[in-house]
Formats: C-alpha cells, structure tokens, sequence
C-alpha cells in the first residue's frame, strides 16, 4: 500500500508521521523546529529518515502543515513571523531535495482534514474543525476537501465578529469569535470573576496567577461565579458555531484544542443551542464532537494532502 509523509511546523518541534491511505501508523519523528530556512532543513532530515526505513519507492509524496498565511497554490509561506519566514517557497524547496511531490497549507487546515480523514469526522463528508487554544482557529472539510479560499487566505473562523464592537481581538477587530471563545478569553473571564468574587471557591483554591481553562468548569457545579464563567463562555461560543453551522451546513462540527477537554460537559450544552437556534435544524442537524487526534492531527493531515490525489 502507497505511503505518505505528513509533517507539522510547530513553534519549537517539526513532528512527522509516516501513515498509509487508511491512517495507519508506519513510523513517526520528531526535530526541533529552529527558524528562518533551518525549517526545511529540518523537514528534510525528517522526510529522508522516513524515506531511508521503507525505500523512496514507497512514498507517493510529502505534506506540510505550517503555521502562518499560506499560498498553497505555489507551495509557499507568504508570512509566518514567528517561524521568521517571510515569501519562503518551501514545498518547492523540500521536493527538490527529497525528490518527492511535496503540498504545504496552512496548519489549522491540516489539523481540519486530518480530524476529516482520520478522526471525528472521519463518517462525514462535510465537516468544520474549530480549535480552542491560544486563539480559535480551525478548518473546513467540504465534500473531503479543503476550503482553502481566495489565495488559500479563508477559514479564518476566529475573526468572524461575534460582538459588534465588543472585546478587542489580537488582530485589531473588537468582537472577534477569538476573543470570546478561546482558552485565552475563558481565563480572561475566569480572573475577572474571580477577582470579583473574592468569597467564591475558585478565589479560596487558586489565585488569578494560576487559573486556567479548566478551573471555571472545575468548580461550575458548586461555585455561583465559576457556574456565571461557563455560561458565559459557552453562550459565546455557541453564538459563534451556530453561525458557521447556518453559513456552511457541515454534518458536524469538531471541538479541538485544550478546552476541548471538557468533552461533554463542553459539547452537551452546546448541542441543545445548536439544536434550538440553528435554522432548519430538524431538516439538516449539526453534530458536535470533540476531536480525537489530538496533537497527531496535523501531521496526519498533512499527509492527506498527498492522499487527495
């Protein structure tokens, strides 16, 4: 059976994952991820470990998950500043030296048609990823492809505006999906409460130095202030998959990222808004789920690439 090599740029590590058609796992690596042009270097070496253990005739080709604005048309990393990449073609680069087709996207995207192909929505041919980390990020699976947009520039579901002029968001907008709905605005949220709580279980068990994602949810069922955090988290957040639900009707919409380890006390209550408030939901209902491959998503997407073809 063909083989393909999936690789996925983190900050500090290059993870690579060699996998069949069906997502079997034949090996996997890891490089640190260093910057500027050492990054192909280090996608390289990681791509010839894999080609020297099966032979490079077993190896239909290589994708690239990256972070940062990806022109996946011509294999290049428009910007990535914290890769301190900038115009970099790096699919081109990389195929030169493996001696193997090589796709690259943007890594959001590859996590989506990973979790498409492999995971939670792997029953699904019309799926969304949304990621509930630093920011919202995420992808869109239509018909098992990528929905890449306009110079592979769209899917970014994080900056849908939410809150006309509310919160100020990292990219300058006030209201963004991002600034409501990521682990970042939940603890936010959860400091403020807690601040102004200061009886309340979550102030007694913690400080606003320690508080996390998961201490509102922790402490949700007998704290009044931590129970008022969650609400309000999931209303936003509710607000904003109900959107991307009525605007792009997948079969389901998968939950990734930390905050996603809430499982169904996260996915339950945002079930029945979604249930409640999406139009024509007794017609063409969305499901929620969590995610299930974790941080192996992105690789696995990347390999995907290759196996579209």
């Amino acid at each position: 059976m063909p083989l393909y090599i999936g690789i996925d740029v983190g900050g500090t590590t290059i993870k690579g994952a060699l996998i069949d058609g069906e997502g079997k796992l034949y090996a996997e690596d890891s490089v640190p991820t260093g910057s500027g042009e050492e990054i192909a270097d280090g996608i390289v070496a990681l791509c010839n470990r894999f080609i020297a253990k099966c032979g490079r005739q077993e190896i239909k080709g290589a994708g690239i998950g990256s972070a940062g604005v990806i022109d996946a048309e011509h294999g290049t990393v428009v910007l990535a500043g914290n890769l301190k990449l900038k115009n970099f073609p790096m699919a081109k680069l990389v195929a030169d030296k493996i001696k193997l087709p090589v796709k690259i996207t943007n890594d959001a995207n590859a996590a989506a048609l990973g979790e498409a192909k492999f995971g939670a929505g792997k029953d699904y041919g019309d799926s969304v990823l949304v990621t509930l980390g630093t920011g919202v990020g995420g992808g869109i699976v239509i018909g098992g492809k990528l929905f890449e947009g306009h110079k592979s520039a769209g899917a970014e579901i994080g900056h849908m505006v939410i809150e006309r002029g509310g919160n100020r968001c990292s990219c300058g907008r006030r209201g963004c999906f991002e600034a409501y709905s990521s682990a970042t605005a939940l603890i936010k949220r959860t400091k403020w409460a807690m601040e102004e709580n200061a009886g309340s279980e979550m102030w007694q068990s913690c400080t606003s130095e320690t508080a996390t994602g998961k201490t509102a949810f922790d402490y949700a069922e007998t704290d009044i202030a931590a129970s008022e955090v969650v609400d309000w988290y999931i209303k936003y957040l509710a607000c904003g998959l109900v959107n991307i639900a009525n605007i792009f009707r997948p079969e389901v919409i998968m939950l990734g990222g930390g905050v996603s380890g809430q499982g169904e006390r996260l996915t339950a209550p945002l079930q029945g808004i979604m249930d409640r408030e999406l139009f024509a939901a007794h017609y063409a209902p969305v499901k929620i789920k969590t995610a299930t491959l974790g941080s192996a998503a992105g690789a696995y997407g990347a390999a995907a690439l290759m196996i579209e073809d």
